[in-house]
């Protein structure tokens, strides 16, 4: 059992219990808080309480949070677009559609599924549902990520993560049409307020996020960016660019809730990663072309058909 002691300061006294327990832990979903709440595995002095139970200054609280299901992760004969392996990494040119890591609901036919049938020496420091992987691409994002075949390569790789040297570029489809050529976004975010699925750029308990990007040509109602991250934060890219009022095309959840475009996933493409190899000490560059399906969409804009 994962128990988690949280104290309640004069601040924030008088707040409901799920909601005080949502801003609490970042990392749990209110549906999920309030599942453990009705379960009783939330408790005050002891005892059980509700979900609308007002928090009062002093009180410590215990939310007792039961262990992940037993979950077994098969190989599977997947399909890889390998742009580059050895024996610490292997570069992936992930497709639009495709989860990296499974998650509920989404328990085989994800990149470590494939990965794992593939190779046979993946780096344990994911854990058993992320094996190998060093960071992750939405599932309708396409383009390169890397995964560790070696705990040393992850942990070096990671590092280069936190300190914010890899070299990470996107492409992106936009709504409207940019005024500036290039620009940048230094905009905090943290998880919505209210649907705790989603982030957004807010107050509160949030990180330091940075987009910087570059038009690189305009259509009659869209724009076709380059986007390079400073920071990498949990959809940091679509959440930007919809807080400037030019969301991804297709981005179903951070766009138009009404959506007349007729595509499959949302316009966004990782397109370089460059970091230093783990072993060998060198700076390494690797690139993805467009998928054929982005390639179309910008057919499609440069003939002003859609709408």
């Amino acid at each position: 059992m994962n128990n988690r002691y949280i104290s309640v300061c004069k601040e924030e006294v008088g707040k409901r219990l799920d909601v005080f327990l949502m801003e609490k832990c970042t990392d749990f979903s209110r549906s999920r808080i309030q599942g453990l709440i009705k379960q009783g595995r939330v408790k005050i002095s002891g005892k059980k309480v509700k979900a609308n139970y007002r928090v009062k200054d002093g009180d410590k609280i215990l939310m007792e949070v039961p262990p992940p299901e037993d979950i077994n992760i098969n190989p599977e004969d997947i399909p890889l677009d390998i742009l580059y392996e050895d024996v610490d990494i292997i570069i992936i040119n992930k497709p639009a559609g495709m989860v990296v890591h499974p998650a509920a609901g989404h328990y085989s036919g994800t990149l470590v599924n494939a990965l794992l049938f593939h190779c046979k020496d993946l780096s344990g420091i994911g854990g058993k549902l992320r094996p190998g992987i060093v960071h992750r691409l939405d599932k309708d994002t396409s383009g390169i990520l890397v995964a560790a075949k070696n705990d040393i390569a992850h942990l070096s790789l990671s590092g280069q993560l936190k300190e914010r040297t890899i070299k990470r570029e996107y492409y992106a489809l936009v709504h409207g049409r940019i005024s500036e050529n290039y620009g940048t976004i230094d905009a905090p975010i943290g998880r919505h307020p209210r649907e705790r699925k989603k982030m957004a750029v807010t107050e509160g308990k949030v990180r330091k996020a940075v987009t910087h990007f570059e038009v690189l040509e305009r259509f009659s109602k869209h724009a076709f960016l380059k986007l390079i991250l400073e920071t990498g934060r949990t959809h940091q890219i679509r959440v930007h660019l919809s807080y400037i009022g030019h969301p991804v095309l297709g981005d179903n959840v951070y766009g138009p809730r009404k959506n007349k475009l007729d595509i499959s996933h949302q316009a966004l493409h990782a397109g370089v990663l460059g970091f230093i190899h783990p072993r060998k000490g060198e700076y390494m560059e690797f690139s993805a072309p467009l998928s054929e399906s982005f390639k179309e969409i910008i057919i499609l804009l440069d003939n002003n058909i859609f709408p």
